[in-house]
């Protein structure tokens, strides 16, 4: 009995790109949402040590469950793109492993092991520790967090703007100034962009549960905690992104000009090309047809100038150039939502000072409208640094048709199949998980003594005695 599709039709180089994607952007929501979970967790109890209150400890309480389930579906998530090298990706491997496997090792040998090590303090700890070492756990997790962001975004950032590397004659990259690999020209832009962006994805998350509790007038007093912290991230870091944002499109302009020429739809070379507001990039026709335009505005804001020249699409190669539409729509999608989030915060600036801010049922909507907001935002981002990128694996060194491995195509597309059943089931009971946790809301510190009582000993999260502070 013969297949529907042909095997030899299988491309196995595009079915190891969409698998890749499937499986990086299922991992990315969730270090992302931790980087910014620890950080605040760190925060909250921080304010909890300083001020007694025991609303802050009731949230930690909630949120440090959340950090578990989603600490522990980003772990299971990475050590699976980790076999992908090996198995679709070997040549890649093989030619840039000297550069990037010191990278990813660093990661290991620092971030990960030290959240490793105070993980169990932090989650298990509560009440069998000191307040102080305590809280110093979640400090130490929150720093692996960002430290593991370091190293990775720099490995990232490498694969944009590769430097401080020779090459052999058989093309094996080797490095030759540790210096330049790590502080590559894109990372430091790349590095504040991302941080940024899970700081402000966790605020949404955060602001959207407290919306949805203050809606609802359940945990009223710990909702308005988090949607008031929520809202200070909102205010203030929003706005800061935009300016970040901008940096980095300087940046990629310089050292990736047809990435840019793709996120804004520009064919032909112009000097104060106009913003294409929206519109159809066909790459065939070589034109992004049913333009809606503001004259000379791109040029503007890539250049800072009325008439600077920006580089059109068909100064490359059509082998050259990046699949157009898909990174033109990813970004007006993340654009699109982080102006949102700007609006968001503006929103609670003026019902703060109507003393409005905890009372807008609309304002309520809006929020827990926006919760998803930044996960979005986030996989768009991504999708406009790799696709963008094509069709080089590291820009201008290695091509992604170069570095796949030599595996027929059936069987990247079983393994992709796959991927798809068991992270749907997977990531779907972790998912629903976490949702029962925020339908549960924050426990008071009274409900646990019944717990304690029943064990004979304190419970996880159980309030520490005074004599151990």
């Amino acid at each position: 009995m013969s297949l529907p599709l042909s095997l030899p039709e299988l491309s196995p180089v595009v079915l190891a790109r969409i698998q890749f994607a499937f499986t990086v952007s299922f991992h990315i929501v969730f270090p992302a949402f931790t980087i910014g979970l620890a950080s605040w967790l760190a925060v909250v109890e921080g304010l909890w040590l300083k001020t007694g209150r025991e609303v802050y400890r009731d949230i930690y309480r909630l949120w440090v469950k959340i950090f578990a389930v989603a600490f522990g579906m980003g772990v299971v998530s990475g050590v699976v793109m980790s076999y992908e090298f090996g198995t679709n990706w070997s040549r890649f491997s093989a030619k840039v492993g000297n550069v990037l496997g010191p990278l990813l090792g660093f990661e290991v040998l620092t971030a990960f092991f030290l959240e490793a090590s105070f993980l169990g303090i932090m989650l298990f700890g509560w009440g069998r520790v000191s307040r102080k070492m305590h809280f110093a756990s979640t400090v130490i997790v929150a720093l692996g967090t960002l430290l593991s962001a370091f190293w990775i975004l720099s490995a990232n950032s490498w694969m944009q703007t590769p430097q401080g590397f020779t090459t052999d004659a058989d093309g094996m990259l080797y490095p030759a100034d540790w210096i330049k690999i790590i502080f590559n020209p894109s990372f430091p832009y790349r590095f504040a962009h991302m941080v940024t962006a899970a700081y402000l994805t966790t605020a949404f998350v955060v602001g959207g549960v407290g919306s949805f509790y203050l809606y609802c007038k359940r945990h009223v007093e710990q909702a308005k905690v988090m949607v008031g912290m929520a809202m200070l991230m909102a205010c203030f870091v929003a706005p800061l992104q935009l300016f970040i944002g901008d940096a980095h499109g300087l940046n990629t302009l310089h050292y990736q000009p047809e990435k840019v020429a793709a996120m804004e739809g520009i064919w032909n070379t112009e000097k104060g090309p106009a913003l294409r507001l929206f519109g159809w990039p066909d790459q065939k026709a070589e034109e992004t047809k049913y333009a809606v335009e503001i004259p000379k505005l791109a040029g503007l804001i890539l250049t800072h100038s009325l008439k600077g020249e920006v580089k059109g699409l068909k100064e490359w190669k059509p082998a050259d150039r990046p699949p157009v539409a898909i990174v033109f729509w990813s970004f007006r999608i993340m654009v699109a939502l982080g102006l949102m989030m700007i609006f968001t915060g503006l929103w609670a600036a003026v019902l703060y000072l109507r003393k409005k801010l905890f009372g807008s049922r609309l304002f309520q909507l809006w929020c827990m409208a926006m919760t998803p907001a930044g996960f979005i935002a986030l996989l768009a981002g991504w999708f406009v640094t790799e696709v963008g990128r094509q069709p080089w694996v590291a820009y201008g060194v290695l091509r992604t048709a170069d570095a796949a491995s030599p595996v027929l195509g059936p069987y990247v597309a079983l393994s992709l199949l796959a991927f798809v059943v068991s992270y749907t089931f997977i990531f779907g009971a972790g998912s629903y998980y976490i949702l029962k946790l925020i339908g549960k809301g924050p426990v008071a510190a009274a409900e646990t003594v019944p717990l304690r009582q029943s064990f004979g000993a304190r419970a996880p999260f159980a309030e520490p005695s005074e004599t151990e502070g």
